[in-house]
């Protein structure tokens, strides 16, 4: 397991998990459950969040309640591997709003990128107009998702 860039004892990981499922709980609950007082703990929830710990917060929204009911993921093969090339294909990964993750890879295919748009139409104007758009793309290979069984959103922090 690598190593993070400060030192985390059990009560920084209780404090991480506890955030990880309830993000919208208070400082002095959290402060409670942890058996720390608020202020105690405020303290260490800023040094992680200054840290680069903790990497934000978010609200998590169910993509079809938005009008997004397709998800596919895309494997992409670029043709060539020079630093310009990929620099520019990661550049352009970078303004697709379709993109929610993108991923280098090894093995026969260089990227992963998991796509979310309203429909098929959608995912084909993206592949046309902006992947397969002068990206330096050599071959990709699309799977839909049909139904998604599990999709975490904590990381399994384990407390020592």
């Amino acid at each position: 397991m690598a190593e993070p860039a400060i030192k985390l004892d059990r009560t920084d990981l209780r404090l991480l998990t506890l955030l990880q499922r309830e993000g919208r709980a208070t400082n002095s609950d959290i402060a409670a459950r942890v058996n720390l007082s608020a202020s105690a703990c405020l303290r260490r929830i800023q040094r992680l969040e200054a840290a680069g710990v903790i990497a934000g917060y978010g609200a998590w929204i169910d993509p079809t309640a938005v009008g997004l009911g397709l998800q596919a993921f895309v494997r992409v093969q670029l043709e060539q591997h020079g630093p310009s090339a990929i620099e520019h294909f990661v550049a352009r990964v970078q303004r697709w709003d379709e993109v929610v993750a993108c991923h280098a890879l090894t093995g026969d295919m260089d990227y992963l990128l998991h796509v979310v748009v309203a429909d098929l139409e959608h995912f084909s104007r993206f592949l046309l107009d902006k992947l397969l758009d002068a990206s330096g793309v050599a071959d990709i290979n699309s799977s839909f998702v049909l139904r998604t069984v599990k999709q975490a959103r904590q990381l399994p922090i384990e407390p020592m």
